[in-house]
């Protein structure tokens, strides 16, 4: 039978009329552009048989250059076993957009799975596993475990190959299997995946659908690369910028630029909130020019607590350490931190001031006590403030729906920069005025 300059949706009524063989047959004689435009116009029943009678190849192809939609209601009226077939046939580009059409999100576990595992129905025997590692071992990305299956896929155990070494090759499946295993759905997010691993120390874990179906596994290695990918993008954006696609050897320049510039500005414009804070207290530092001289050590104590708090908080959150209900415990814990940090910064402020004008260094003038308060009791405060900050900004990003990590070291460091100013010239007001003010 010949299909020339019949539309593929007739060419489809077509072939939906033959007996099974030869509708088999007739589409697989069709051109590869039209095997694509016939194949969803069938009805979902013929979708799943031809599906089922092709080659690994030739499905392949016809996948690959289906349009998304028409591809998307295919995988959603599949049965399970043949989504995760099909979705391992698509290509890189392909696969993602399909995953992101049937619910996998970015950050699903269900993106870091290979199809490349060893599995095995309960009722063969040790022998018979054998002999399937021996034939289709070589792809397996790992074989650690063989995971036993029922007749609809469904994820019933996993086993060590150590297991069935010490076993008898006549024993069957069924009789080392007590369906105690640890497994993830496609829908976990990446981040508990993590957790996950790390709680039951595997090399690697089964992902299985929400009915229980066993479409994938994820290996540790796939992990570290995620959790590589991950901590960099943090550290990245901890630095005061956007993460970068590539690596930074082979980012052009005009987008490291780019990608750089953007907080930059944001910062700068920032840190002139600083000049202007100045500026306010201009008459403090013409009748006190000493007070200038501690600017630089007032303002970079509070930034550097602010950074130290806003990483130790970011990072715990990343370990899951820290969740959004603990911010009172972090808050009374850093305030303790900051007013212990700002003593100790603050008495050695003290002491410089006191060493220095004792011996002649510098002369503070005859108020140099209300001078050495003033910049004692600014540190404490600052460091208070600086800490509070860095450990309440992560929380409150998180509480947003926002990565604590974009609470960066810069970004905490100029909003203590200006808010440290206000604090230093009002205590020392406070102090000099009557003085030297």
């Amino acid at each position: 039978m010949t299909f020339k300059d019949l539309h593929p949706a007739d060419i489809a009524e077509a072939i939906s009329e033959m007996k099974r063989k030869e509708r088999n047959l007739e589409f697989l004689k069709l051109s590869p552009d039209l095997k694509v435009e016939v194949f969803s116009f069938l009805d979902i029943n013929i979708q799943e048989e031809i599906v089922r009678s092709m080659t690994q190849e030739d499905y392949a192809e016809v996948l690959n250059n289906l349009e998304p939609d028409d591809r998307t209601e295919l995988l959603e009226n599949f049965p399970d076993e043949l989504i995760k077939y099909s979705i391992n046939l698509l290509n890189a580009e392909e696969k993602q957009i399909a995953l992101n059409l049937i619910g996998y999100n970015e950050d699903s576990i269900a993106r870091l799975m290979t199809p490349l595992y060893i599995q095995t129905k309960a009722n063969r025997t040790v022998k018979q596993v054998f002999q399937h590692i021996k034939k289709y071992g070589k792809k397996a990305e790992t074989l650690n475990y063989i995971y036993v299956v029922d007749d609809h896929n469904r994820l019933i155990d996993d086993l060590k190959v150590g297991e069935l070494l010490l076993a008898e090759e006549d024993t069957l499946i069924s009789e080392l299997i007590d369906s105690n295993f640890i497994a993830i759905t496609t829908t976990t997010h990446t981040e508990e995946a993590f957790d996950i691993f790390e709680k039951y120390d595997r090399s690697a874990l089964p992902i299985i659908t929400e009915k229980g179906v066993l479409v994938g596994i994820v290996t540790f290695d796939d992990i570290l690369d995620a959790i590589k990918d991950r901590d960099t993008e943090d550290i990245q954006k901890f630095g005061g910028m956007e993460e970068l696609d590539l690596s930074y050897t082979q980012t052009p320049l005009f987008e490291l630029v780019r990608k750089r510039a953007g907080w930059l500005i944001i910062l700068f414009l920032g840190e002139m909130l600083t000049a202007s804070a100045m500026g306010h207290f201009e008459d403090e530092i013409e009748k006190a020019v000493v007070l200038a001289l501690f600017v630089p050590l007032i303002i970079s104590s509070g930034g550097n607590s602010g950074s130290q708090a806003a990483s130790l908080i970011i990072r715990s959150m990343a370990l899951g350490e820290l969740k959004i209900s603990d911010w009172w415990y972090v808050m009374r814990k850093e305030l303790a931190s900051g007013v212990m940090l700002g003593g100790i910064l603050g008495i050695i402020g003290f002491v410089r001031i006191l060493i220095w004008q004792k011996s002649h260094i510098y002369d503070y003038g005859e108020h140099w006590v209300y001078v050495g308060l003033s910049v004692a009791v600014s540190l404490l405060f600052i460091v208070l403030w600086g800490t509070l900050s860095g450990s309440l900004i992560p929380f409150i990003l998180r509480k947003l729906g926002m990565d604590p990590a974009t609470a960066s070291a810069p970004f905490v460091a100029t909003l203590v920069d200006v808010s440290g100013l206000i604090i230093y010239f009002t205590i020392a007001a406070m102090f000099l005025t009557g003085k030297i003010l």
